[in-house]
């Protein structure tokens, strides 16, 4: 398992203050406590550089910040401060940075601050509330050498909507984290001549990090050998628990399927994989063969418990599911299939691997006397993404050499599907399905998307802005 995200926090202030203004350093740390207390909630480790007020303390707090290895650092806007003391910080951490200007409270109380006798009290007062002063001075500086940043501006007072953007830029970046240790195995080759989905690897690299793990097909029909009979039966029997076995299916080939589950999860641990991407066309040799017309049942099982798996050899999917499922969302291998103008509808799903925990009811599992396009025969899963908020997600590589997210929000419906043994869903948009068709299609993604569930795609841009890549947003 990756370490936790590491999340650096430092406020800032200004020394000539503190012998001026009794009290106010005080209180402005308190602030900062404040901030630390609840960013420690979001189950993360949270170093702080406490109050940086001078310049000598910046460059501690940036040296501070990389012997920490910090990936994200939120800059907390106390009251006046010099760019100066803010700027060595950012500049030796060089990681993103997000400006918190949060102010202690709605308004200042004018009656009773106008009330106040002393002028000096009255200076220190409107000081514990002057944290919106020195943001356009910070923002000039980091535009002007080069530092990318994002602030969120609202209220110290957890119950504010601004806790929420926080919140959210966590969560991406505890995505873009995963990401940065992720293992994506890649067993077997492309699938011939589709060409949309063919990629770079050293460009997933330099977006994601991470580490690719090219597999052989052989690895896993090997460790199907080394498979004992009582962890077939045990596969078998949470197979019952977990999916709808339809009485037409095979014993045979239920047991065909539990052997590769449990040699799949055999690779996994392996490899220490965090998802795959797999494809094999066949050429006679029956073990490999048998391995991989059994995969589907134990490839939806990985799926489902954060081991998103893609068929076709799709990597640049496997990446996106590997992303929603970061997000707690799923991400279960999609494609277009059909076009409903009855229904304004678009029908939507995949052969091979479905994301069973985001099902709508249990998955069935049928058998298929041929896969379409592909090589064997065996089972397969049935299911539709379950009813109601939806959020679709596709890596696409750039003419020029670039990745992108492209995202939208959608709804899953109930209705007719194609009970065909293959995941199928119904989505609607606001656009209506013929517009929205149109303008996904436009920005010249591959073939398939992962669909999650929940409207997520602020987080997702949130992640696009910390990987530095570009985010479309199609309007739904």
């Amino acid at each position: 398992m990756p370490p936790k995200l590491k999340i650096g926090l430092f406020g800032i202030g200004l020394d000539t203050y503190w012998p001026q203004f009794e009290g106010l350093e005080a209180r402005l740390n308190d602030h900062l406590n404040t901030v630390y207390n609840r960013l420690s909630q979001h189950n993360t480790s949270v170093v702080s550089a406490g109050l940086v007020d001078n310049i000598d303390k910046a460059f501690e707090a940036g040296s501070f910040f990389r012997r920490e290895e910090v990936d994200l650092i939120f800059l907390y806007v106390t009251t006046y401060a010099l760019s100066a003391t803010v700027l060595p910080v950012v500049q030796k951490a060089k990681v993103p940075v997000i400006i918190l200007n949060l102010s202690p409270g709605a308004a200042i109380d004018y009656q009773r601050f106008n009330a106040l006798q002393d002028r000096v009290a009255m200076t220190g007062e409107w000081l514990a509330y002057c944290s919106a002063c020195p943001v356009p001075e910070i923002v000039n500086v980091f535009q002007r050498a080069g530092i990318r940043f994002q602030q969120v501006t609202g209220l110290l007072n957890e119950n504010d909507e601004c806790w929420t953007e926080i919140k959210e830029w966590i969560e991406a970046a505890k995505v873009a984290h995963t990401m940065s240790y992720n293992r994506l195995g890649c067993m077997g080759h492309y699938y011939s001549g589709m060409l949309d989905i063919y990629t770079d690897l050293t460009l997933q690299y330099k977006y994601f990090g991470g580490h690719i793990e090219l597999l052989e097909v052989e690895e896993l029909a090997v460790l199907r050998k080394q498979v004992s009979e009582a962890e077939v039966n045990d596969r078998i029997a949470r197979f019952q628990e977990v999916f709808d076995m339809q009485p037409d299916c095979d014993p045979v080939e239920i047991k065909k399927a539990a052997i590769t589950a449990v040699a799949l999860d055999k690779l996994v641990a392996l490899h220490q994989l965090g998802s795959m991407a797999y494809y094999y066309k066949g050429t006679g040799n029956t073990e490999n063969e048998t391995a991989i017309a059994s995969i589907i049942l134990g490839t939806s099982m990985l799926t489902a418990r954060g081991v998103p798996v893609a068929g076709e050899y799709e990597i640049k999917n496997a990446q996106a599911m590997k992303i929603m499922d970061g997000f707690g969302a799923g991400g279960s291998f999609t494609e277009y299939y059909a076009m409903d103008y009855n229904d304004d509808v678009v029908l939507m799903g995949h052969d091979g691997p479905g994301h069973i925990a985001i099902a709508e009811g249990k998955t069935k599992v049928k058998p298929l006397q041929v896969y379409h396009g592909k090589v064997g025969a065996g089972l397969s899963v049935e299911m539709s993404v379950k009813n109601g908020p939806v959020t679709l997600l596709s890596v696409i590589e750039q003419p020029d050499n670039q990745l992108a997210f492209l995202v939208a929000e959608g709804e899953s419906v109930a209705g007719p599907v194609l009970e065909i043994g293959n995941t199928n869903s119904r989505y609607k948009f606001n656009i209506g399905a013929r517009q929205f068709v149109s303008e996904w299609n436009r920005h010249g993604p591959a073939h398939h998307c992962a669909v999650g569930i929940g409207h997520i795609k602020s987080k997702i841009i949130k992640l696009g802005i910390l990987l530095n890549m570009e985010t479309i947003v199609v309007t739904s």
